[in-house]
């Protein structure tokens, strides 16, 4: 019995103070200021959260438009839904299942449009990540912080000019009576119409993403040089390694989990097309339609000619799941190559 009440005394004193240094070490906690810190993260993520919140999960729902023949009509007076547009979806729309997805497939167009989407894509990614790092390194390595600040500004001020405002500066420059023929005229010279010229076009699209662009994308990379160890560029001199050598051998090995995750990104986008790009750059223009048209130029055109809403939400749905899955495969494929590089 002695022995029974020195137990039971010694586990009430013990889960005291347990308890105690339970409550200590949340106070603690408190006090410290990590709550604080942890709750200025919080705001600070809100405003993304609400942002994709509204644009990603709340408009989910309406996913069942690519699988359904949509007809928009009023609703009556007695309905409990009075929206034109949820009535219709729900009341008045027959479900064809995947007869909206056909019309990609079946178009004559489909390899062209599909051709040019991905393979405008790839340049891009290409492109990016090439002048991307470039103009990165080259910004990191100026010594007067003013003056890296300065390029790096003018260089990324490309990326707020909406495509609209380039169509008309490049029309400015290669319309028949543009500034490029007008100064060719002054010489003699043959003019060009370069916007019925199919070849041009795959090189003017390119340059006028890389020009925009360029800029924006360098920032991650600059923000990722920023972090590495100055002493490495200092042995590295001592040892008489040049700039070229630095960068072969300490800067681009650092930079490459960034290089391949922004990679990996970029290519769940592959089958977007951007439509101010190819349909604004090029002015609308039909004779060089070969080298412009891509799926969202495709959709716009057969929202024209008065195709179903379900036409474009299938396309839509059909990008979007292409892009997921091509983003579970390509950080499959690096997470057996290198874990470390992975995205999850």
């Amino acid at each position: 019995m002695v022995f029974y009440m020195i137990t039971t005394d010694v586990s009430e004193n013990t889960g005291g103070a347990g308890q105690k240094t339970k409550e200590s070490g949340f106070k603690k906690l408190y006090n410290s200021g990590e709550m604080k810190r942890l709750g200025a993260y919080g705001l600070m993520l809100l405003p993304g959260l609400v942002f994709l919140f509204l644009f990603a999960y709340l408009p989910l729902p309406i996913i069942v438009l690519a699988f359904k023949n949509f007809r928009l009509t009023m609703p009556p007076p007695d309905s409990f839904i009075q929206n034109p547009f949820v009535y219709s979806l729900i009341n008045n729309s027959p479900w064809v299942k995947f007869n909206n997805f056909q019309f990609i497939f079946r178009s004559p167009d489909a390899f062209i449009f599909i051709r040019n989407t991905i393979g405008y894509n790839l340049i891009f990614i290409t492109l990016n990540i090439i002048f991307g790092v470039t103009v990165a390194v080259c910004v990191n390595e100026l010594r007067q912080r003013f003056a890296a600040k300065l390029y790096h500004t003018i260089l990324f001020l490309p990326y707020f000019l909406s495509w609209i405002v380039i169509t008309y500066v490049l029309y400015a420059f290669i319309s028949t009576n543009g500034m490029i023929n007008n100064f060719l005229t002054s010489l003699g010279m043959e003019t060009m119409n370069i916007y019925g010229n199919v070849r041009a076009w795959p090189l003017i699209l390119p340059l006028a993403n890389v020009w925009r662009f360029a800029g924006y994308s360098s920032i991650i990379y600059l923000a990722t040089l920023t972090g590495f160890d100055p002493q490495l560029y200092e042995a590295a001199a001592i040892d008489g390694a040049g700039k070229w050598k630095q960068f072969k051998y300490i800067t681009f090995p650092q930079l490459v989990p960034t290089i391949v995750l922004l990679s990996i990104l970029a290519i769940g986008r592959i089958l977007n097309g951007d439509f101010d790009l190819f349909y604004g750059l090029p002015n609308g223009s039909g004779a060089v339609r070969n080298a412009t048209l891509v799926i969202d130029v495709y959709v716009y055109h057969a929202m024209r000619t008065g195709q179903p809403m379900g036409l474009p939400a299938a396309a839509a749905l059909f990008q979007s799941s292409i892009a997921f899955v091509l983003v579970l495969t390509t950080n499959a494929i690096v997470r057996k190559i290198e874990p470390d590089m992975a995205m999850f």
